[in-house]
């Protein structure tokens, strides 16, 4: 029996043809290989990090929120005539650590803590300069000059014993390993007005919140959102983090800012947006 030859008068256009249809069919099984692996991946994953947060280990009790006002001064004689007027707020954040076990154990104890992927955003960011880093805790409540956190990070020495305790400088990020005292930062606003010089026909000055009245300052562009993560590792190195957003309110109803300070307390934190979520390993 004779097999009929087939003959391809253009070959080369048949061949480009084919290479086409090739490349058509790698390419549309790839892509939905590469979609059904994503979706079968994410749901994985997602799963995985449900069941690692099925109990919390770490969670925000409650955030301090302490705000005032204060001045810088530039003037060589102190002479009061060359005033940078700053806001700032302190912030105590405490975390429990016993809610799912009183137990104090390697899972519900802090072996390594930092902050990082820091944002600030204000309502007016051309009034002022914006700082967020790590306070002592000894001067809340109190103004300091703050510099901006060294690559965006704040580490924190970890307090593991009383001896340790006895030792430590506090002027430099620390946390007991316990979680027995508080996460404190401290976010600045410099230079909010500029050269502002105290005139002779004032009585006096005080440092305070009654300055920013004093200088005129518009609250309204003062509202911050600080945003930043604190991440936690514990003795078991499982890594726990929270994304912080906490908005800083300065343009209350009753101002007391303007008489002095803003004291407020965040302790509704029983919603899922307070917990430490943990990492997958």
């Amino acid at each position: 029996m004779n097999i009929p030859k087939i003959k391809i008068k253009h070959t080369k256009i048949a061949f480009t043809i084919l290479i086409i249809l090739l490349l058509f069919c790698v390419l549309s099984y790839s892509y939905i290989f590469y979609v059904s692996y994503c979706k079968e991946s994410f749901v994985t994953s997602s799963l995985k990090i449900a069941e690692q947060n099925e109990v919390s280990v770490f969670k925000v009790n409650r955030i301090l929120l302490y705000s005032s006002g204060s001045a810088i001064d530039n003037s060589t004689d102190s002479s009061l005539h060359n005033l940078d007027v700053c806001q700032y707020t302190d912030l105590a954040i405490y975390i429990d650590n016993t809610s799912s076990n009183s137990e104090l154990t390697s899972k519900n104890t802090v072996k390594e803590l930092w902050v990082d992927n820091i944002r600030i955003s204000t309502t007016n960011p051309e009034v002022g300069t914006q700082v967020l880093n790590y306070k002592d805790l000894n001067t809340f409540g109190t103004f300091g000059d703050l510099s901006s956190a060294s690559a965006g990070r704040i580490d924190f020495k970890i307090v593991n014993t009383n001896e340790e305790n006895e030792s430590a400088d506090y002027a430099s990020p620390t946390f007991y390993t316990d979680c027995s005292n508080p996460i404190s930062l401290g976010y600045v606003n410099k230079g909010i007005v500029k050269n502002y010089s105290i005139h002779d026909d004032v009585n006096s000055v005080v440092f305070n919140g009654k300055i920013l009245k004093q200088a005129g300052v518009d609250l309204a562009n003062l509202d911050a959102s600080l945003l930043f993560d604190i991440h936690i590792r514990n003795h078991d190195n499982d890594t726990f983090v929270y994304h912080a957003n906490i908005d800083i309110k300065l343009n209350t109803e009753s101002k007391e800012i303007l008489g002095g300070y803003l004291y407020q307390s965040r302790n509704n934190t029983s919603g899922s947006e307070y917990i430490f979520f943990q990492e997958l390993s």
